[in-house]
């Protein structure tokens, strides 16, 4: 399960990151959200923050699976 949440984490944070990259150097946001809902410049960075948090604990789990 902890393999699933990380993937889905770095999934969003890679959504969030192309989204605010995108806004803050581009004409306008990449990735694929955008083609789906108007997301605000802090929604992406809310992506961002989610897609870590969910990728970090993803991966400490796989981590401690390991051991």
């Amino acid at each position: 399960m902890k393999e699933i949440i990380a993937i889905i984490g770095w999934i969003v944070g890679v959504q969030g990151a192309l989204g605010l990259a995108g806004r803050l150097f581009g004409d306008g946001p990449w990735g694929l959200v955008h083609k789906w809902w108007d997301v605000p410049t802090a929604g992406y960075a809310v992506l961002l923050a989610v897609g870590a948090v969910l990728a970090f604990y993803g991966e400490q789990g796989r981590a401690r699976a390991r051991r």
